[in-house]
């Protein structure tokens, strides 16, 4: 099995299934996220084309509280529309087809606890699928 970790930009999530942002503002916030995970995607030389992949995405708060990991699924979704092949008006890395779960596999975000003295912290873990 191969993990790659992609850390992300920011102390806490971009995005909230709680938010109720204007459609521009939300759709600056998923264009930002997408790139974002995209380039580093590139700078990783991660592969192109795997059969299929495990995407989890880790938060670790500033401070520890009660916190739904459903929330964190708005933040989830544009990183792995980047990390999938995508379409002409907003292609994606590549990595798989599709995010859908034949190409992809994506479990609830896992939040830890948090850290004293520590900002927060967003990250990608990218487990690859071993080819047989």
């Amino acid at each position: 099995m191969t993990v790659y970790t992609i850390v992300l930009n920011g102390t806490k999530p971009p995005l909230s299934m709680n938010q109720r942002l204007h459609h521009q503002v939300k759709a600056r916030i998923t264009r930002q996220l997408r790139d974002e995970v995209h380039i580093e995607a590139k700078r990783q030389r991660l592969p192109r084309g795997v059969p299929h992949v495990t995407v989890t995405l880790h938060y670790r708060p500033a401070r520890n509280g009660v916190r739904d990991t459903d929330n964190l699924v708005a933040t989830l979704k544009p990183c792995c529309d980047a990390l999938a092949k995508g379409t002409p008006k907003c292609p994606g890395y590549g990595l798989v087809e599709d995010d859908t779960p034949q190409w992809m596999t994506k479990p609830m975000p896992v939040i830890h606890p948090a850290q004293k003295g520590q900002p927060g912290s967003l990250w990608l873990e990218i487990e690859l699928q071993e080819q047989s």
